[in-house]
């Protein structure tokens, strides 16, 4: 069975534990997400499992036969071969099994009289010949063919070098040439950062029936959520395992995370007293004794670090405008270049507080439509108009020239924001990960990513009732989608936009339109409801056969064919009702439980305990109890959050 075994693996940077003894088990089984906040160290712990960085110590266990494979977030450059002759270099682990064979064989064949050693030799080839057909090695041809496809790559794209695409779509190849090789396991670095949704779609498909094991580190949560079933929390240099996909951590790491700010709050204040001791007595003789002692009781605290990456950030934007109800009109729009025409013929209407998402292949015209509607692109055909007291607000990856570069990130951002906005700056600027000394630094020096992200929160912090967006979620990680997302949902005023980010897609879309090959259709539901009815019309259903064949999903279900009925509506709040209840009352017995277990441990510094190991053990007994009832509660809770969250669905 293959499998790699970390052993209080340890690694620093000058006076910095990035990873502090960390034990893991990676095996075939493995579906594991790598979580953690930025700079956490996850992927130099990826390298370290990979043998591409050595650990300061601690020991890595390998099965022999195991075949680790990793792919970084960004770097890799290819040239010199043909992509389908790129995509068979995944087989290359193949051909030493290849040579071995044909060398057995020719000593077969020069053997003029049988020494003994021919039948072993015969199994010897019977062996290896299996492994060769297993590899897939003789199909390969077609297999990589499959995968490109998956991957986006067409039939034209298979004879063109490597050295003809863009950097992108180099990290799809060598994706494309690690699944191929069927690695044990896979060490996989943001596979999905430059993957459309077609294709992520497909990648999840394929590590859902993926025999081999993986370790991934994704900002997708729906990625996330449709293909592990545990995540490895790197924070402070320690690792910590949870069951389940990336929501049930959320879940989980929120109640830890509830207690976690009560113990450290509790502790601030024990070591505000400790601090005020000391300064009130640390020049009277008679209290020196006492003093010294509170300094290295001080000394030996163990401080306790909240996680910024667990942080909860929460803003608005500013209230846009009022408009007309009528936002934006389009007749006729058709745009082309030079023979190939992109969009043909479009008729579109959006209406206020609408949110339309625009779907489509890369290459599609997603973008060059964005550029149309923000009024950037003016060669089309056709009708572009807004509606009346329209106020529109345009981002797209390309954009960093709105920075000025004499400002520092701080003074950038405050020079354009809203007055009542000055005080929550800071924290905006976490959120879009400019934090500590992050704010201070020139946009002059700021990377492509980094000037994407403040462009992006500068634009969103200046009042507009429609909002054109292309791929906002780029560079942002979970936490930060997660509060763009919030502030979106909440956001009273029109939107347009373009993302690859499939939670971020079904949570803020109430219409779709697809834009293929020139062509266009409008989907007036929400991105579920887009690709059932894409399901269907691939099996050859109409929404009228769909629906009578009972498959529609069930928000298409109550958006097309009508809502619960009234009975089934009023027991579903009832059960809601109930399920809110008996959730209050657990975590509130879970916070008692949490005060006497702190009372409990405080039993354990006197005296008159702990010199007696017989109370000291009934103490800690007691302890114990009291933390197996908060475990079982906090499961009951989980359960209850999850019927919570099924009949919210439902409704």
């Amino acid at each position: 069975m293959a499998f790699v075994q970390l052993d209080n693996i340890s690694l620093s940077f000058g006076d910095r534990k990035i990873i502090d003894e960390i034990s893991l088990n990676i095996s075939h089984e493995s579906k594991t997400a790598l979580s953690g906040g930025n700079g956490s160290g996850k992927s130099t712990l990826m390298k370290i499992i990979a043998g591409i960085n050595q650990a300061d110590s601690g020991k890595i266990i390998k099965d022999r036969q195991s075949r680790v494979a990793y792919l970084p977030q960004s770097g890799i450059t290819l040239s010199g071969k043909s992509l389908i002759e790129d995509a068979e270099t995944a087989y290359d682990h193949v051909l030493p099994l290849i040579a071995e064979k044909e060398l057995l064989e020719h000593e077969l064949s020069d053997s003029k009289s049988d020494d003994g050693g021919t039948a072993s030799k015969l199994e010897k080839i019977h062996e290896l010949q299996e492994k060769i057909t297993d590899s897939g090695y003789y199909s390969r041809r077609e297999a990589a063919a499959v995968i490109l496809s998956g991957l986006g790559f067409s039939q034209e794209d298979l004879g063109r070098t490597t050295g003809e695409f863009s950097g992108g779509w180099q990290m799809r190849i060598a994706l494309a040439r690690m699944l191929l090789s069927k690695p044990d396991i896979m060490l996989l670095d943001e596979p999905t950062n430059y993957l459309d949704l077609e294709a992520r779609n497909w990648l999840e498909g394929y590590l859902n029936a993926y025999e081999g094991g993986f370790i991934v580190v994704s900002h997708d949560r729906y990625f996330l959520d449709s293909t592990v079933t545990e995540v490895a929390e790197l924070f402070g240099g320690k690792l910590h395992i949870y069951k389940g996909n990336y929501t049930a951590y959320e879940k989980k790491r929120e109640v830890e995370l509830q207690q976690l700010i009560k113990d450290y709050t509790r502790q601030q204040e024990e070591i505000a007293r400790t601090e005020d001791f000391i300064n009130r007595f640390r020049y009277q003789a008679t209290k020196a004794k006492q003093v010294q002692s509170r300094i290295k009781q001080l000394e030996k605290v163990e401080r306790i670090v909240l996680p910024e990456s667990l942080k909860k950030i929460h803003f608005n934007f500013p209230q846009p405008p009022h408009s007309g109800r009528k936002v934006l009109r389009i007749e006729g729009l058709s745009k082309a270049y030079g023979e190939h025409r992109v969009i043909n013929d479009l008729d579109l209407e959006l209406e206020a507080g609408e949110k339309l998402v625009i779907a489509g292949k890369n290459g599609a015209g997603k973008s060059t439509l964005m550029r149309i509607i923000a009024g950037i692109d003016p060669e089309y055909t056709g009708r572009v108009e807004y509606g009346a007291g329209v106020a529109a607000g345009y981002f797209s990856q390309d954009v960093d020239t709105v920075l000025n570069p004499a400002n520092n990130v701080i003074e950038e951002i405050e020079a354009g924001a809203p007055t009542h906005l000055i005080p929550d700056i800071r924290s905006m600027l976490g959120a879009f990960l400019f934090r500590n000394d992050d704010i201070f630094k020139s946009t002059s020096v700021l990377s492509g990513g980094e000037k994407n992200r403040l462009s992006l929160l500068k634009l969103l912090l200046h009042p507009a009732n429609l909002l054109i967006l292309d791929e906002p979620t780029n560079h942002l990680d979970l936490q930060s989608k997660q509060v763009l997302l919030e502030a979106l949902q909440n956001y009273s005023g029109s939107l347009v936009f373009v993302s690859h980010d499939r939670y971020f897609i079904d949570r803020l879309a109430t219409k779709v339109i697809e834009i293929e090959n020139g062509k266009h259709r409008l989907f007036p539901g929400d991105y579920e409801y887009f690709l059932w009815r894409k399901e269907q019309e691939a099996l050859g259903l109409t929404e009228n056969n769909a629906k009578a064949a009972g498959s529609t999903p069930d928000t298409a279900e109550q958006s097309s064919a009508g809502k619960l009925s009234h009975e089934e509506e009023k027991r579903l709040k009832n059960r809601l009702r109930k399920l809110e209840r008996e959730e209050e009352e657990i975590l509130g017995r879970i916070e008692q439980l949490e005060a006497e277990a702190a009372e409990l441990e405080k039993m354990l510094h006197d005296p008159e305990i702990y010199s007696s190991a017989e109370k000291a053990r009934g103490i800690q007994d007691a302890i114990s109890k009291k933390e197996t009832l908060q475990a079982e509660l906090l499961e009951k809770w989980e359960n209850l959050e999850a019927e919570k969250t099924e009949i919210e669905t439902a409704e």
